[in-house]
């Protein structure tokens, strides 16, 4: 199968989006168990990038094709999602039976067939907490992308039922393919955990003034409590947040890292008590895995697909209380066995979670959404 995937989501930082797309297309071209390897051998997987500034880095893309265009972004967009022109194979030649959009606005295509990707539905519940082409496009046009797809993919079954709601999509049109847990071994023992982490987008849907909030209550309660540490690209909505930490009495407890690449998360995985997701809604919530893959206790709110995630790997509680998520990490900070029992069982759930299945998930959807296109030509 001739496969072009949209891979400018993990152009300028790998993180949500951009490190489900990397690592799915990294797992779409790895070698496999028999009969893997000859059907992966069939499939040829090109990854499309159109960017003023930014290139492809070809680092662990062993065995992807790459198309990378010096168009910018904001162009590209405007024309395909507005226009829905020009058509993916003008920029990308060689023919595809099946383009992968990234987002749930289509990728143009004369010929192949057209998957569109839905990670959450936040900017259709509250576009207020969207930023710039999300605001301005999703809300307006989703609908119309999605009912014209040959096939949608989504990552978690909480997705796949707010999708359905929402769209009306039919169960044999919805595929769900969550991320896969990174290849981490157990930590190293000789690292000591000294604070608690958050890591993820600081942005309005992540709540962060919450974290914060909370973060201060268990300060009052324990004094000597651990670190706490945001890293994470910031918005321009991260000001106050960020303001909030230099003055008391987060300064001296709090500090923000920036973005973390790939390569450095698991070392700030390792020196973590805890990891604090308190978001009003994630689609999946990547974080949360990466943590228990590292034994790494989840401390989350009870809303999306963070419960499908963490289950019982973690403590849960309710985004809007701030009080309930200081207790929260104070139990895990002062009960090293109860830290103990969430770490062996997020590792055993993370367990559960790997690229290969997802990269089997993503196959059987683009071999429906080709079925699909062939079907509706002959009719």
């Amino acid at each position: 199968m001739r496969i072009l995937i949209d891979y400018r989501p993990a152009l300028r930082s790998r993180s949500g989006v951009g490190e489900y797309v990397h690592e799915l297309a990294r797992a779409l071209v790895s070698p496999g168990p028999p009969p893997g390897p000859a059907r992966r051998e069939a499939d040829r997987v090109t990854l499309f990038s159109s960017s003023w500034r930014d290139r492809v880095g070809r680092a662990g893309l062993d065995g992807c094709a790459i198309v990378d265009r010096r168009i910018p972004v904001r162009l590209l967009n405007l024309a395909w999602h507005r226009l829905e022109h020009p058509p993916v194979e003008w920029l990308a030649p060689g023919g595809f039976d099946v383009v992968h959009s990234l987002h749930p606005l289509l990728m143009p295509a004369r010929r192949a067939a057209q998957v569109v990707t839905v990670h959450d539905l936040d900017f259709l519940t509250h576009p207020e907490r969207t930023r710039a082409e999300v605001r301005r496009d999703y809300p307006a046009l989703a609908s119309r992308h999605i009912a014209r797809a040959d096939h949608v993919i989504v990552n978690s079954r909480h997705t796949a039922a707010e999708v359905q709601r929402a769209f009306g999509v039919e169960d044999g049109r919805l595929t769900v393919c969550t991320p896969g847990a990174p290849a981490w071994t157990p930590r190293d023992p000789a690292v000591r955990p000294s604070y608690v982490l958050f890591l993820g987008t600081l942005e309005p849907r992540k709540n962060v003034g919450a974290l914060l909030e909370a973060y201060e209550r268990l300060l009052a309660r324990r004094p000597d409590a651990p670190e706490l540490v945001l890293g994470g690209q910031a918005t321009a909505e991260a000001a106050a947040w960020l303001a909030r930490v230099k003055e008391p009495p987060l300064a001296g407890h709090a500090r923000f890292i920036g973005y973390v690449p790939p390569e450095r998360r698991r070392g700030l995985y390792e020196g973590a008590i805890a990891l604090a997701v308190p978001s009003y809604h994630e689609g999946f919530g990547i974080p949360a895995l990466e943590a228990m893959t590292a034994g790494v206790p989840v401390v989350a709110s009870r809303r999306g697909a963070l419960p499908e995630v963490v289950g019982d790997a973690g403590l849960l509680v309710e985004p809007d209380d701030p009080e309930a998520f200081a207790a929260a990490l104070d139990r895990v900070v002062g009960d090293p066995a109860l830290a103990r029992r969430l770490a062996d069982a997020g590792r055993e759930r993370a367990a559960g979670f790997s690229w290969r299945a997802s990269a089997e998930a993503a196959r059987e959807a683009y071999r429906r959404a080709v079925e699909r296109k062939a079907g509706r030509a002959h009719a």
